[in-house]
């Protein structure tokens, strides 16, 4: 729902609209329906809207309440508003809208800062209070929704997506070296708060930033996931958590039914998508609209599983879509779809949430989608071996990682390897309390750090594009907080996810739960030919590449003599992964 920028003058001067203005143009994608600026001396609010909740004028943004001394810029949905709403009714608080932008203006005054641990749903969010002459921004507790910023010469500015920032000028483009690190080890996954560019940060999940007039700025992280069991824990069994699981599980969807529009499901065939729309159906929702996505078939990888989604949308009489895309149609559409990355997304199946939010777009506005679940109860296959590890870190880093740091040392021009940085973050973060067991660490670190930056970014940034609003219910932070306590041998139980298998078992049909496991498949982009090789060479050795000089050529060589043959130990094309860090800072012009 929505985008929104700013900037906050440090420096007496009056901000720019002109700025916001031209930072907001360029996610007007995100916000298809409207938008608008508020400036007031040092400060200067943009918003591009998408209707959702509430969708009369009375809830368009910026909004700003002259009684309480305050302006906001909100982009998401808070799926408790209305009771919110109606415990701030009962403080004396009157309302002009029916949405829930207001309500967050409102819980800010009655309760400050802290209003953000009341609220269930994602979001990120500026707030201005002009009386204590500060900004508040806010983002939601597994950031789902995202919320970048730049400190430059005299100002704070900020905006939903990177690119957008990067343009509105003075702020540092030039790569960052930890974050190449990242990108070329943790699976393009580069962890809060940096991003690939040295002078772009992003808000990190679970946290609220104050910065005043004079710059200066307060952090505070408002929520942490431990894994430390509760006494009533003790005792139970794989069947009262499937039980406790399933009844979470259906609160979170109904909870994302909260719109004034249809709302759909992403229907890959998958235990986690199946589920949701099996309890959606339960929740009394009839001919609902469901959505798959299907490639041709390269180098013996197949490229659909329509024969699960159809078990799914059969057996709940859901208004089905399939969508077949060609080797063709999938190329001509990766130019829009690198543009629509906020940051280098190394998956392939980024390109089949563009193509397939494309079509999803033409018929609702809102989707829930099963991202979040593999990280949540333990479905990848490397939590396995993690079971019984000795050096949790390194044995996480053994499965996980698309090379070694020493490896990386072949790839990387000279100046650009000098430390283990993604080494040393994951030894960092397996370190941190309230994990004790080496999964739960794997499970911490995948729900807190890579599911944010690279699933369900990816699930943002290519429904957003089409002015499409994805809803996850496995990362409501309730059930996140309720799978978390779970044993992890009730998760790794039936090959993976056990309890939410036992649990799904009085949801959705067995041939979908007890099915091999499978991922989004793009075998174009996995097994490189043709026009898909003449793409990647030409973004992997340009004339854009070889001036940037960060890979040796000789390695590039290397893995174009043999492009299926270099692939990551998850199964990705090491020769994409440099083609299309190259292509999206041309795409950006950076």
């Amino acid at each position: 729902m929505c985008a929104i920028a700013g900037e906050l003058r440090t420096d007496g001067r009056r901000a720019s609209a002109g700025v916001v203005e031209r930072m907001c143009s360029l996610m007007e994608a995100r916000g298809p329906d409207g938008g608008g600026i508020f400036v007031q001396n040092e400060i200067a609010l943009g918003h591009r809207r998408l209707k959702i909740i509430d969708i009369s004028d009375r809830s368009s943004q910026p909004m700003s309440d002259s009684y309480l001394d305050a302006s906001i810029v909100f982009n998401g949905a808070i799926y408790n508003y209305q009771e919110l709403r109606g415990t701030l009714e009962g403080m004396g608080f009157r309302f002009f809208s029916s949405g829930d932008t207001e309500v967050l203006l409102k819980a800010y005054r009655a309760w400050g800062d802290r209003f953000v641990e009341r609220l269930n749903g994602m979001f990120a969010f500026a707030l201005w209070d002009k009386k204590e002459g500060r900004l508040l921004c806010g983002r939601d507790r597994l950031g789902i929704k995202p919320f970048y910023y730049s400190e430059i010469s005299g100002a704070f500015r900020f905006a939903s997506a990177l690119p957008a920032l990067a343009s509105s000028g003075g702020v540092d483009t030039t790569l960052d070296k930890s974050s190449l690190h990242n990108y070329m080890t943790f699976h393009s996954v580069v962890p809060a708060p940096a991003t690939i560019l040295r002078g772009i940060r992003k808000l990190p999940p679970a946290t609220v930033l104050s910065v005043d007039r004079k710059g200066r700025k307060r952090m505070r992280t408002y929520w942490k996931l431990s894994f430390s069991p509760r006494a009533e824990d003790r005792g139970k069994g794989r069947e009262e958590w499937s039980l406790e699981i399933l009844a979470c599980l259906r609160k979170s969807v109904r909870r994302r039914l909260v719109a004034d529009v249809p709302v759909g499901v992403l229907l890959s065939g998958g235990l986690d998508s199946s589920l949701v729309v099996g309890l959606l159906a339960q929740e009394g929702q009839r001919r609902l609209e469901t959505f798959s996505i299907g490639f041709e078939s390269v180098g013996g990888l197949e490229g659909d599983e329509f024969r699960y989604s159809d078990v799914v949308a059969n057996r709940f009489a859901t208004k089905h879509r399939k969508l077949r895309i060609s080797g063709r149609e999938m190329l001509s559409a990766l130019d829009a779809c690198v543009g629509s990355m906020s940051e280098p997304m190394v998956s392939h199946d980024n390109i089949g949430f563009y193509l397939l939010s494309r079509e999803v777009a033409r018929s609702v506005r809102v989707v829930q989608s099963g991202q979040g679940a593999d990280e949540v109860f333990g479905g990848y296959h490397w939590y396995p071996p993690l079971a019984e590890s000795k050096r949790p870190a390194n044995d996480y880093a053994r499965v996980f990682f698309d090379r070694t740091h020493e490896d990386l040392k072949s790839v990387l021009s000279r100046g650009w390897t000098d430390r283990d940085y993604s080494g040393e973050f994951v030894k960092r973060h397996f370190a941190l309390s309230g994990a004790r067991r080496p999964v739960d660490k794997a499970l911490r670190i995948d729900t807190t750090v890579m599911l944010v930056d690279d699933p369900v970014k990816r699930v943002d940034n290519m429904t957003m594009a089409w002015g499409l609003e994805a809803r996850v219910p496995f990362l409501d932070h309730e059930l996140v907080e309720t799978a978390a306590r779970i044993p992890s041998k009730f998760k790794l139980a039936e090959g993976g996810k056990g309890v939410l298998k036992h649990a799904a078992r009085s949801v959705i049909p067995h041939e979908v739960i007890d099915r091999p496991k499978g991922y989004f498949p793009v075998p174009g982009l996995t097994h490189l030919r043709g026009d898909a090789l003449r793409f990647v060479r030409e973004h992997a050795l340009g004339p854009s590449a070889r001036r940037r000089a960060v890979f040796k050529r000789s390695y590039v060589e290397k893995l174009l003599k043999s492009p299926d043959g270099h692939l990551t130990p998850l199964g990705g094309s090491k020769l994409w992964q440099i083609a299309l860090l190259n292509f999206w800072l041309d795409r950006h012009g950076l």
